[in-house]
């Protein structure tokens, strides 16, 4: 292996970020950031303005090869990572899209998947694609563009339009139009792929109505994705890793062994325990997924998920002025009471993983008179916990063992705040370990571009790179923790959509 650097791409919901690493040691040295506005034109929908993705993403890889000091043609490769089941469809003559992307949280096509539901189709979709039928993922916002934007299905239909997750888009304009194709991973999120034969599903392209002409090509996570455009970045540098945001954390996080487990902060939170080349059938509404697929293997993860973590931080700072950096909020959590018990349960966009529950919304329970700022913030930290515990549960449920001298790998912006990483280890009752590098997510594109392009050892070795920064022992009373959970149970009961 020589010497060289990767250009990590790490397109998230709120932010664009990319870092440039050193390889092989895949050590950091220059990171740039840009945020972009959400647009909510109705309650529960959510989109993005594709240029928005597009220029904040062509904006910050120029700009950390410029702060890095090195000609472009220095950079060996690009990885991307991206947010995953967000939609756009564009047209395949021009490039422009027909329509926002819509975003992974976006609850507009509720309606369409309980009639999915109410027909019978569950046992179906999950057989072949692991995923319960949610708006969550992509098939039926793909659908509900086809049918409610003018000319777009006859347009699909006479082969003119492309369909992709963030990663495809970027993809298609990065290479000036020239490849349309995807990672196994994205491609297991989108509900219209067969995760246990690797290829799109005829029966649920036709269940959704999605013309097979509007497709990507599916790749490995490391692979020959193509070229730059040399206009773009100063020089035609080789896209050779993609991967879904979490599953690039997993690689990140080096979780290459069965059973072990990783869960990610960011705008919502995703935890992944790898199942090794095994797909385990959820009985309790996790998703069977796609970790990663390397030389043709896929590697299996059970996955759950939460809509709202680092989003309820943001919303004490945006939407109730609480504080006015995100960083702020442990310490504005610790002054708060700790005999209040004051629950939010974050349901902005509905519930996820174990409840799937489009149309529960947010709540607080236990409000006092006394009840103020620091309590707001405790109560908002402490929900991330308590969702996070309810996916461990379903984890324990669907496979025995798990937990029993494990260890959560963490990372994520919020991982930064000691007091919420605290209060995980002790809902949980496990060790949570916290990297150096907490950057995962782009760490693991960096990853699969440099192992690509023969810069990057293979997976085991790669996994003897990672580092502790601090681990958090449980040290609540097991007695305390279970009476605090119990009162969570209680609060999202109150707070589902079907129940007075």
């Amino acid at each position: 292996m020589s010497a060289g650097h990767i250009l990590a791409l790490d397109q998230g919901t709120t932010s664009t970020r990319a870092i440039l690493f050193r390889a092989p040691d895949l050590v950091p040295v220059a990171v740039a950031q840009q945020e972009f506005p959400q647009h909510y034109p109705a309650s529960g929908w959510v989109e993005h303005e594709p240029e928005d993705l597009w220029q904040s993403s062509l904006a910050v890889m120029r700009e950390a090869i410029g702060k890095a000091g090195l000609r472009p043609e220095q950079v060996a490769a690009i990885g991307i990572a991206n947010q995953r089941e967000t939609v756009l469809v564009w047209d395949r003559r021009t490039g422009e899209p027909i329509h926002r992307a819509i975003v992974w949280q976006d609850r507009r096509t509720a309606a369409a998947c309980a009639a999915l539901r109410e027909s019978g189709h569950a046992a179906a979709v999950a057989a072949a694609t692991g995923l319960l039928i949610d708006p969550y993922f992509s098939a039926t916002k793909l659908t509900w563009l086809l049918d409610n934007v003018a000319g777009a299905r006859a347009a699909a239909e006479r082969g003119e339009l492309a369909f992709g997750t963030v990663d495809t888009f970027l993809l298609w304009r990065l290479t000036g139009g020239r490849v349309h194709a995807t990672d196994a991973t994205n491609a297991a999120r989108t509900m219209l792929f067969d995760i246990r034969a690797g290829r799109w599903d005829e029966a649920m392209c036709a269940l959704h109505r999605v013309p097979a002409s509007l497709l990507p090509e599916v790749r490995d996570c490391a692979a020959e994705f193509g070229l730059a455009e040399t206009a773009l970045l100063g020089a035609a540098i080789p896209v050779r890793g993609i991967a879904g945001d979490q599953q690039a954390a997993t690689m990140g996080q080096a979780c290459f062994r069965p059973g072990m487990l990783k869960s990610t902060y960011g705008t919502g939170c995703f935890a992944l325990l790898n199942t090794g080349d095994t797909p385990v059938a959820s009985r309790h509404r996790l998703l069977t997924t796609i970790a990663y697929q390397l030389g043709g293997r896929r590697t299996y993860a059970l996955e759950g998920a939460i809509f709202v973590a680092g989003a309820a931080v943001q919303w004490l700072r945006d939407g109730l002025g609480l504080i006015r950096e995100a960083a702020e909020s442990g310490a504005l959590a610790a002054r708060s009471d700790p005999a209040a018990r004051l629950y939010l349960v974050p349901a902005f966009v509905g519930l996820g993983v174990p409840y799937w529950d489009p149309e529960a919304r947010g709540a607080i329970h236990g409000l006092t008179r006394a009840s103020g700022p620091a309590d707001f913030a405790r109560a908002a930290l402490e929900s991330v916990g308590y969702q996070t515990r309810d996916l461990l549960e379903a984890m324990r449920a669907d496979m025995a063992g798990t937990g029993e001298g494990a260890v959560l790998r963490v990372d994520g912006g919020m991982v930064a705040s000691d007091w919420a990483m605290q209060f995980l280890a002790d809902i949980l009752g496990l060790p949570v370990d916290r990297p150096v590098v907490r950057e995962t997510t782009a760490l693991g594109a960096a990853y699969l571009a440099g192992l690509q392009a023969g810069l990057c050892p293979a997976p085991e070795e790669f996994a003897q790179t990672w580092h502790l920064d601090r681990r958090f022992t449980p040290s609540m009373p097991e007695a305390e923790r279970e009476a605090a959970y119990a009162g969570w149970q209680r609060a999202v009961r109150r707070t589902l959509s079907g129940v007075a």
